[in-house]
């Protein structure tokens, strides 16, 4: 694909009430951050080939729920399937994804690639089918779902870029490391603004 123009997909990342202040696992700024998203996404839909959106969509994902978490490994249930926290963020309701991919019915799953469509679709197998090269990244929570569906996208040889106004890690601290474990494999961090 030398000589063709990049194809590129906004993935738009776990904005989902449950992650929202107010929410069972609500991050800090989560609301701006999907209000900021709906915004941007309205400005620049043309220049994408589709927009993809992921929700964490629980049935029984066993340990990964847990009375007694540990916030690492182990979190309080969240993203319930068929709950409206677990539905895409109200400040999405005009935004149309070509493709919306569920994940972690049945286990955890925090990179959007770990997902399937309706059709049972592994993202991979929807971007690779619309030929995409370039991925830009934005959602909830930086820290996690961000980074690992940015890490996976640049394994898949995917040139990769996360929007860091668009997306709020859990905490500071896990911010920092998060950011530190993407630019180390050349994930590129930018703000919304250079898009």
């Amino acid at each position: 694909m030398s000589n063709s123009p990049a194809r590129r997909a906004l993935i738009v990342v776990d904005v989902q009430p449950t992650f929202c202040e107010g929410g069972a696992l609500g991050v800090e700024g989560g609301n701006a951050v999907a209000e900021r998203i709906a915004e941007f996404a309205r400005v620049h839909r043309n220049e994408y080939t589709l927009i993809a959106t992921t929700q964490d969509w629980h049935i029984s994902p066993g340990s990964h729920f847990s009375e007694t978490p540990d916030f690492v490994d182990t979190w309080p249930p969240h993203g319930v399937a068929g709950t409206d926290e677990a539905e895409l963020h109200p400040a999405l309701a005009d935004l149309a994804p070509d493709v919306s991919v569920k994940k972690g019915q049945y286990a955890a799953a925090y990179s959007g690639f770990e997902g399937t469509t309706s059709h049972g679709q592994f993202l991979a197998e929807v971007l690779d089918d619309s030929a995409i090269t370039d991925v830009d990244i934005v959602g909830i929570a930086e820290s996690h779902c961000v980074k690992a569906t940015a890490l996976d996208a640049h394994e898949l040889g995917m040139n990769v870029r996360v929007f860091s106004d668009l997306t709020v890690p859990v905490s500071e601290d896990q911010g920092v490391t998060a950011r530190e474990e993407m630019t180390a494999v050349g994930v590129s961090l930018e703000q919304s603004t250079n898009a």
